[in-house]
């Protein structure tokens, strides 16, 4: 069911972070479908390593409102959506990959050069970028890339607090999507990094490795809810043309 309301460009434009948010009920499938948006994002080898909670229980929203510091865009929300981090998830979601890499080569949709190409990617290739012992086969892979990048292009960013921040970029981008997706609907959000990620985790129930992405309040804003106009550098001042 098409549910997108707005162009993109006025979705964008309406979003903003809302502090507080008026009495008013907004739709659970909406919202629902706002999140698959979000998990359409792009991310790093397609290993999708996120996961999205969607909070409607207003006891669990009670709760999770104290781990966000009592925030005004957690005590007022309507929703709550939160995004997690599941870099612990990569064997299985490269396994998921390959499976479906084999399906598609056994239709005919992709060659087999390419099957074999995108087999040996995710069956030996992310195995030992994402593989690690302490931190120090990170620190092995990481000084063979710098070694091996003074005679060719090489990627670098191999060691466990790398791949952890590409994880995190991954989900920023899901977020992005359900914003703006929500925005398209008129309906507001406000992302959200203050909180006792220990807490909420308890609260959710969520294993030891998973990590909080952010916290996204939801609903309808109130008119004190955007404090003020929207401010930005000039464009001029960030953007550059070579």
């Amino acid at each position: 069911m098409k549910i997108m309301e707005k162009k993109v460009s006025e979705a964008i434009n309406l979003r903003r972070s809302v502090r507080i948010f008026k009495k008013t009920d907004i739709d659970k499938e909406k919202v629902k479908q706002c999140i698959y948006n979000g998990s359409l994002a792009p991310n790093s080898s397609n290993l999708q390593l996120w996961e999205f909670i969607h909070v409607t229980n207003k006891e669990i929203q009670k709760k999770l409102t104290k781990a966000c510091l009592n925030q005004n865009a957690a005590k007022t929300a309507n929703q709550l959506v939160i995004i997690v981090v599941r870099k612990d998830l990569w064997r299985q979601r490269a396994k998921g990959n390959a499976n479906f890499l084999k399906i598609q080569a056994e239709e005919g949709i992709i060659s087999d050069k390419s099957y074999k190409m995108a087999l040996n990617y995710y069956t030996k290739l992310i195995p030992f970028t994402y593989s690690d012992f302490f931190g120090i086969l990170g620190i092995f892979k990481s000084f063979i890339a710098q070694l091996t990048g003074i005679f060719v292009p090489m990627f670098r960013q191999v060691t466990s607090i790398d791949k952890r921040i590409v994880s995190h970029k991954s989900a920023a981008l899901a977020g992005q999507n359900f914003m703006i997706s929500m925005s398209a609907l008129g309906y507001d959000t406000c992302p959200m990094e203050g909180f006792d990620s220990l807490m909420v985790k308890k609260i959710l129930n969520l294993p030891y490795k998973a990590e909080i992405n952010m916290i996204i309040g939801c609903g309808i804003r109130d008119p004190k809810g955007v404090y003020g106009s929207r401010y930005r550098v000039p464009f001029e001042s960030v953007y550059k043309s070579i």
